[in-house]
């Protein structure tokens, strides 16, 4: 099997286990605030999107860092101490005595994560460009995998063995992570010392500057967009099925039909963007992703809920693989490392404001106009996309 075969397939089953992990405190998170002593409804909501959103300020400042740190001394190390330190963190949010305990875990999580600000440069260096689109497809489809079971394992295990002793399970997972990365086999030579560059005289630098920035503000705000309905599905499925006795494990479920439809569409979605462009994948993601969203508005079953899930979990099997696969189309391979870690940074700071604001907005607006705003906030960030990206490329001959 080639390297870059091998390095691909590794770094999927690595960031599968990882992501199983990861994933299954998100249907648990809101009934595990409510155990460690918070109980009205709406300060539930407000902490659950605090909790999942501060996580993305301490790693929107250090993805960036970690991205150059993993241009000069090689992608395998990063990843290695990465999936070590989220073990750690799991273990610790077991240990949590009350709420800003996890805040500052969550806090500490993201400060020393960025396992994908160096995963996804190993792959893109080391992958023919004609593959590109396929095998980021097929990293994505191992990480939605792992999304999929995660939230249906940590609702069963939290039912089984109680909330704590799930993130003690967490953990385990993304040690056997930390170890599967182990047998990564990477060509990396460290470069010679040169003149330090500025990010201004980098960007300068590149074929088409102004659609790396267009491309650099459409990041944060479909981030926005996706997170923000997020930390607020348990409480929505739970007016909508009130005083059920299986709430996380129902929760699980409509969390992983987005999931389950992300890996069933990934590597099409993923050979379509090599075949006609990733700049189209993104704009009808993009413009599906806005359209899903409405309907889940209406919904008065978690069934239905769980269906249009499956419908928006489409629109993210295109695109989070098209923005990684335009960033190495843009982006010179030496500087793959620092540009991987500043999308990292403006995706975070796009799931942390979306997090937050959609605790902060269901308590101005309700749940229900929340999917609504989310639906015009995509189609808004799709035409821009056509703006600022499609419609360069396409003047340039490059679709």
């Amino acid at each position: 099997m080639d390297i870059w075969k091998k390095n691909m397939w590794i770094c999927t089953a690595a960031s599968f286990i990882v992501s199983i992990g990861m994933s299954q405190m998100a249907p648990i998170m809101p009934l595990y605030i409510e155990e460690l002593g918070v109980t009205d409804a709406d300060a539930i909501a407000m902490w659950a999107g605090i909790v999942f959103g501060c996580n993305f300020i301490s790693l929107a400042i250090f993805s960036p860092i970690w991205g150059r740190l993993s241009d000069k001394y090689g992608r395998k190390p990063m990843m290695l101490r990465a999936s070590a330190w989220l073990g750690l963190i799991m273990v610790g949010m077991g240990l949590a005595g009350n709420v800003w305990h996890l805040v500052i875990l969550r806090l500490l999580q993201g400060a020393l994560s960025g396992f994908q600000a160096a995963a996804i440069p190993l792959i893109a260096q080391e992958t023919p460009s004609e593959r590109s689109g396929w095998a980021m497809s097929i990293f994505f489809t191992g990480q939605v995998s792992g999304g999929l079971l995660g939230p249906v394992v940590g609702g069963w295990l939290s039912e089984i063995f109680g909330y704590r002793q799930t993130f003690f399970i967490i953990g385990a997972f993304c040690f056997m992570g930390f170890i599967a990365l182990t047998q990564v086999k990477e060509h990396f030579v460290r470069p010679p010392e040169k003149e330090k560059r500025s990010i201004t005289d980098i960007v300068r630098s590149l074929p088409q500057p102004s659609v790396v920035l267009g491309l650099f503000i459409t990041i944060p705000i479909m981030h926005f967009s996706l997170t923000c309905t997020g930390p607020i599905l348990t409480v929505y499925i739970d007016q909508l099925v009130p005083h059920t006795e299986h709430l996380a494990l129902v929760a699980g479920i409509v969390f992983s039909c987005s999931g389950f439809a992300s890996m069933l569409f990934a590597s099409p979605l993923g050979k379509l963007a090599d075949r006609r462009g990733p700049e189209l994948v993104l704009l009808g993601s993009l413009l599906l992703a806005g359209l899903a969203n409405i309907p889940q508005a209406l919904v008065t079953t978690p069934l239905w809920l769980g269906v249009w899930r499956f419908v928006h979990g489409i629109s993210i099997a295109g695109l989070l693989p098209a923005v990684n696969n335009l960033v190495k189309r843009l982006v010179p391979a030496r500087d793959l490392g620092s540009f991987y870690g500043f999308s990292q940074s403006a995706q975070f700071i796009g799931m942390f404001t979306g997090a937050f604001a959609g605790g902060w907005l269901t308590g101005l607006i309700g749940m229900h106009m929340l999917f609504i705003a989310t639906a015009l906030l995509l189609i808004i960030n799709g035409l821009w996309c056509y703006i600022a990206v499609v419609r360069p490329r396409h003047k340039a001959g490059l679709l």
